[in-house]
């Protein structure tokens, strides 16, 4: 199969041939490796435009004058070779070719569309991730995996983030999640239909869910890191990820792992267990390459707790007038728990990774027709259950619990149904000499949450304790339309690629049931009795509150820790987008190449677009080569940021709020001045130099990134009932009184950003004793800052520190590592092999909004073990641990721990809190 692909890749590079008008005598030959011939491979005599390919059996011929000659030889995945040939007259000449392969690894087709090189010959930086290195890690997850062997990808497991809980936002180069744009076998990924509002790293950014996607089902993983809107349209301002799909055959490969976090703050020794197992087995379809390969994977992980204790007020005496008939609101806490035999531990929320449980199935196919076309299909469905928790209701908080139904207090859950499907399908094949890729590509994200455990005060003793609070869901399908050709005999090579693409998508938000949102306890008065008595009736909107707690204040209308999307939040939205490409790589030299895209896109929503890329690499030798780009770029603004609104429970210094999120055409919008949204525009430049001695490889870039017209999440916006407030404070207050929030927040275009780094991937390999060596060594140097005013209306004159607040500012700017190191080494022996990785996270700053609790978290040192045995070639166990020395971040200073909640930060992780993880994995091949 491999031989197959490589001589496709080989056959699309060749135009025709351009021999010399003198046909006297010929060389002829064969290039084969140490097992079979190579056909499709490429001879080409230096110094001229003479140059052919081998047939089926790899055999070759070149007629041509008589003289001394260099010959080239090379094929895809392949190191080339020279040898020099000397003709007399009338004498034909022969010469043979033996060629080594490249580790596969290193052959890459992201960022061309003229064919495949190895990824020190490309003219822009990319990393290449093998299937096996996916499954010999301790990481299960796909992002996790990534976090651990990528340095300039950053992702981590939230908490009390909601849905975002469940699908981990991930970052390249320390920008946005929705900066990255993720494709797999080359084709656009949907994004999932979740928006990321609460306190994490890409607040405000929509992302793909990478953890859809189950690793057995992963050939390699190809990752660019460089601009690529000009080629690839919207969301490539960071780079790209294209997941490669298994296309093995006749082969059963089954996993089972499990392991544990077996920390020192794990709860009960041991807390977080997790279960997968995954299976991939490919068939032969016909005798001319076509195949079908399923993957399938199921999982499931234990929630982890890292709180130890409650540090607020539990109990007040309004929760015991038995022994406080005149109630002031004093905290009893202490005398309640001791009296009770109790502690604070017992009234803590969850603050860790989240339950859920789940599994994927995947397919990829092929199916050869005739003429060199093939059809061909991938796709899959995922599922997954997640269940985070919301910070804990105590008895004390009386407007928030109806002490009949919980008297001891509870701990809301949310509970999300995530499905994701996809399926893309195309036919490519040859036309008239030019490549020719129709496909459709479908994708569609749902999330449907419930509230559970948790109950609407409003109702009182009568309210429900689950809730179907709503949900989300983003359907994408994209059309697409490629055509290339490769021209051999002009200069040293040139490809010529151009396309069309249309994408249409649609964004909904389904509300949730009425007792889900609604404070019963809102009223319009209507009228007065005979006594003068006002007379109220039911009103969502109304202005005058009737149920009260027994301190006097309202009670809390909606479901506890996560209100159901209100009628007003629930959307429909669609929106459709037109784009046409035009791709050229030129070969001036063989040495020498340069390529140059450009790319028109226009959207029903916002208007039209035009970007270009041009980039360059030059071979000094085969050791040394220099390369570099420059390249504007965009994002569109997403549907989700456009039509999103909802109220939700925000943790914002230390203190609950229920905050309202509006559209940029709400009233409130127009009252603050905030526009509506355009697409972010991007301008890169980058440059490094490559170098290959043989066993020791090295590759070093240097990166600047300029973001113009930036979209936020906003600060906080609050509005005032006082007397002497405007007219505009006034209304503020009011729209948020009537969605039962207190303050408000947009998406705005608010921002210009600079980023700047370098990236640098060294490898080296050997033989070590009776064993062979990898040692991988790589490390990423980035940092983002804020440049400029921040883009605020006259209106909001004086209120830009809400408009871009100082904790929104810290996600964009240092949230994240700006260093991360990584040093593997891989060594095998006979049955045995061992990773040894040790990964530097560098220092991150707490988000807060208040300068006295500013902390930045010192750099760490993660090391994972992994211990393998190959029983034999069909049977392997392996054994390790991540985070073998139960590494910890620093602590949060008590003015970020809250009310003894984070004990280590939510808002600036750097590689979690879990503490070690200890796990165990069979591997069986059939």
């Amino acid at each position: 199969m491999k031989k197959i692909i490589y001589s496709v890749f080989a056959l699309l590079a060749i135009g025709s041939s351009t021999l010399f008008a003198q046909k006297t005598i010929s060389i002829k030959g064969n290039i084969h490796d140490h097992e079979t011939p190579l056909a499709g491979a490429i001879v080409r005599v230096e110094g001229t435009n003479i140059n052919t390919v081998t047939d089926e059996n790899g055999n070759y011929e070149i007629n041509t004058a008589p003289g001394t000659y260099t010959l080239a030889a090379s094929y895809l995945g392949y190191y080339q070779k020279t040898a020099n040939v000397r003709l007399e007259e009338n004498q034909d000449g022969k010469q043979d070719f033996e060629l080594s392969s490249k580790e596969l690894g290193e052959v890459v087709v992201l960022g061309s569309r003229g064919g495949g090189r190895s990824r020190l010959e490309t003219p822009v930086p990319v990393d290449v991730i093998d299937g096996q290195t996916l499954k010999d890690v301790p990481q299960v997850s796909l992002t996790q995996i990534l976090n651990y062997v990528v340095p300039s990808f950053n992702s981590n497991t939230q908490v009390i983030s909601d849905g975002t809980d469940h699908i981990d936002p991930a970052t390249l180069r320390g920008l946005g999640p929705d900066q990255v744009l993720v494709l797999i076998n080359g084709k656009r990924r949907h994004t999932t239909s979740l928006i990321n509002i609460n306190g994490t790293v890409g607040k405000g950014s929509v992302g793909a869910d990478l953890n859809a996607i189950p690793t057995s089902a992963i050939k390699r993983i190809e990752v660019l890191r460089d601009g690529a809107a000009a080629q690839y349209g919207s969301d490539a301002i960071a780079g790209v990820i294209n997941i490669i799909l298994e296309d093995s055959t006749d082969q059963l490969k089954f996993n089972a792992s499990t392991g544990a976090n077996i920390s020192r703050n794990s709860e009960g020794d041991i807390d977080g267990e997790r279960v997968d197992v995954d299976a991939n087995y490919g068939i032969k379809l016909g005798d001319k390459g076509g195949f079908l390969n399923l993957a399938g994977v199921y999982n499931y992980r234990k929630p982890t707790n890292r709180q130890k204790e409650f540090t607020g007020t539990i109990f007040t005496d309004y929760n015991r007038p038995d022994l406080y008939p005149n109630p002031t609101g004093a905290d009893i806490t202490d005398e309640e728990l001791a009296r009770r035999g109790e502690t604070r531990a017992d009234y803590v929320s969850r603050i860790g990774q989240s339950e859920s449980r789940g599994g994927a199935l995947f397919f990829n196919s092929v199916i050869p027709v005739k003429n060199e076309t093939e059809f061909y299909a991938f796709g899959g469905l995922n599922y997954r259950q997640g269940e985070s928790t919301a910070f804990r209701r105590q008895p004390a908080q009386l407007t928030q619990n109806i002490s009949e139904i919980y008297p001891d207090g509870y701990l809301p859950l949310i509970v999300t149904n995530n499905y994701d499907k996809s399926l893309a399908t195309g036919i490519r094949g040859k036309v008239s000499g030019w490549n020719v890729d129709f496909s459709n590509t479908y994708g569609n994200n749902k999330i449907d949450f419930t509230t559970e455990n948790s109950l609407n005060a409003s109702l009182g003793k009568s309210s429900p304790t689950s809730f179907d609070a709503g949900g989300y869901s983003f359907t994408q399908n994209t059309t697409n339309l490629d055509i290339d050709r490769n021209f051999a005999d002009a200069l040293s090579g040139v490809n010529v690629a151009f396309g069309l693409e249309h994408r249409y998508e649609n964004y909904i938000i389904r509300q949730g049931e009425e007792s889900s949102y609604r404070d019963y306890g809102k009223a319009t008065q209507i009228g007065t009795d005979a006594d003068g008595n006002p007379i109220y009736v039911s009103d969502i909107n109304g202005s005058v509150q009737t149920l009260f707690a027994e301190n006097g204040s309202a009670y809390a209308g909606g479901a506890q820790a996560f209100p159901g999307f209100r009628p007003e939040n629930a959307v429909d939205a669609r929106r459709s987008s037109f784009a046409a490409y035009g791709d050229v790589e030129v070969n001036f030299t063989p040495q020498w190449l340069v390529a140059g895209a450009l790319r028109f896109e226009n959207y029903s929503d916002f208007g039209s677009t035009l970007n270009w890329k041009l980039s360059t690499r030059y071979k000094f030798n085969d050791i040394l080569s220099v390369r570099a780009a420059a390249n504007t770029g965009f994002r569109a603004p997403s549907l989700h940021q456009r039509y999103f609104s909802a109220t939700s429970s925000v943790w914002t210094d230390g203190v609950i709020v229920q905050s309202g999120t509006f559209t940029n055409d709400s009233r409130a919008a127009k009252l603050l001045g905030i526009p509506k949204l355009k697409e972010e525009k991007s301008f890169s430049v980058s440059g490094g130099l490559t170098a290959n001695f043989g066993k020791f490889k090295a590759t070093v870039d240097g990166y600047f990134i300029r973001i113009d017209d930036r979209i936020i999440y906003t600060g906080q916006f609050t509005g005032s009932n006082a007397a002497e407030a405007s007219a505009q404070d006034k209304e503020i207050y009011q729209l948020l009184y009537q969605v039962g929030a207190s303050s408000a927040r947009f998406f705005a275009n608010a921002i210009d950003t600079e980023t700047k780094g370098i990236d640098a991937v060294l490898t080296y390999q050997d033989q070590l004793g009776k064993g062979n060596l990898r040692i991988d060594l790589s490390g990423t140097f980035s940092k983002t800052n804020v440049v400029g005013d921040v883009h605020s209306s006259t209106i909001l004159a004086g209120k830009e520190n809400s408009y871009l607040d100082r904790a929104s500012r810290i996600y964009i700017e240092s949230a994240t590592p700006r260093v991360k190191v990584n040093l593997s080494l891989n060594y095998s022996l006979d049955k045995w092999s061992f990773l040894l990785r040790n990964v530097y996270f560098g220092s991150t700053d707490a988000a807060t909004n208040i300068e006295a609790d500013a902390q930045t978290y010192d750099p760490r040192i993660i090391t994972d073990l992994v211990v393998g045995y190959d029983f034999n070639k069909n049977l392997k166990l392996s054994v390790g641990s991540n985070n073998v020395f139960d590494i910890y971040p620093d602590k949060n200073n008590a003015g970020n721990r809250g009310a003894g909640y984070f004990i280590y930060s939510r808002t600036g992780q750097q590689f979690g809190f879990n503490g070690r993880y200890v796990f165990a994995r069979i591997g069986l091949t059939i």
